[in-house]
């Protein structure tokens, strides 16, 4: 990821609950196989865990189909008994729910000034890389607890988190105990549990920061005004940034 200083968000706190809130992950892969490409990818959402007794690095969790080209050439380049463990590092990718294209005619302040403007592009992402388990055989003890507890966890994560069942004077959440057992034993015959203990993480807020002041806040009234969900949130998350760099600058002058 290119992340020069001005867009680089280095506070880990904030990368991983970047990743709570959009847990929807681009998992790739490069591994050499003799009947699959060499990249793959597959978009799945993941539960995040967070550093435990157990393991002193955040891991990510998910379950994805045994169909999948991606797991074969896992399987066909690793060495199963029970778990497989990749010995390349994996890559995921994790985007903001909201990204938008940036017009020049939002730069209030220097285009009229010099006219030196061009567009871009304002997004935010956040990218892990680590270390791949995977638990692929659903009849064994350690994989079947494995993904029960992966399918209960997710299922919990999103139904409470992303559509707000908690009961109450909200409906009731769906578990996966409301699907018959039998059927959940032959989903879980299909699927592979994957674990990815984190090794580095690093992300970007892209939004505008970079720009002069008056240029900034035009973007921010340019977004407000082209209204909806996306307009509203990327001129939040231009001033929301724009603020960040701005403390930012000042703590570095004051250090000198």
């Amino acid at each position: 990821m290119f992340l020069p200083d001005v867009h680089a968000e280095t506070d880990t706190e904030v990368l991983l609950q970047f990743i709570k809130e959009n847990p929807l992950g681009l998992l790739i892969t490069g591994i050499d196989s003799s009947s699959h490409d060499f990249l793959q990818c597959t978009h799945v959402p993941f539960v995040l865990d967070l550093p435990s007794a157990e393991s002193t690095a955040p891991q990510l969790r998910a379950h994805i189909a045994k169909q999948n080209p991606q797991v074969k050439a896992m399987i066909e380049n690793g060495k199963p008994s029970g778990i497989l463990s990749l010995d390349q590092d994996v890559l995921v990718v994790f985007n903001a729910r909201h990204d938008h294209y940036v017009t020049p005619k939002y730069y209030t302040e220097t285009k009229p000034d010099t006219g030196k403007v061009v567009p871009t592009w304002n997004y935010s992402a956040v990218q892990i890389y680590g270390k791949l388990s995977m638990y692929y055989d659903s009849k064994s003890p350690e994989s079947g607890a494995f993904l029960a507890k992966q399918m209960h966890d997710l299922s919990e994560q999103c139904e409470r988190g992303i559509m707000g069942f908690t009961g109450g004077e909200r409906p009731q959440p769906w578990k996966v105990a409301d699907a018959p057992e039998r059927y959940i034993e032959l989903m879980q015959r299909n699927v592979v549990g994957i674990k990815i203990e984190v090794c580095k993480v690093e992300g970007k807020f892209k939004m505008s920061q970079e720009m002069r002041v008056g240029d900034r806040e035009g973007v921010a009234r340019g977004f407000e005004r082209l209204g909806g969900e996306t307009g509203a949130a990327i001129s939040a998350l231009v001033k929301e940034r724009g603020e960040v760099h701005d403390r930012k600058k000042a703590l570095k002058a004051s250090q000198k």
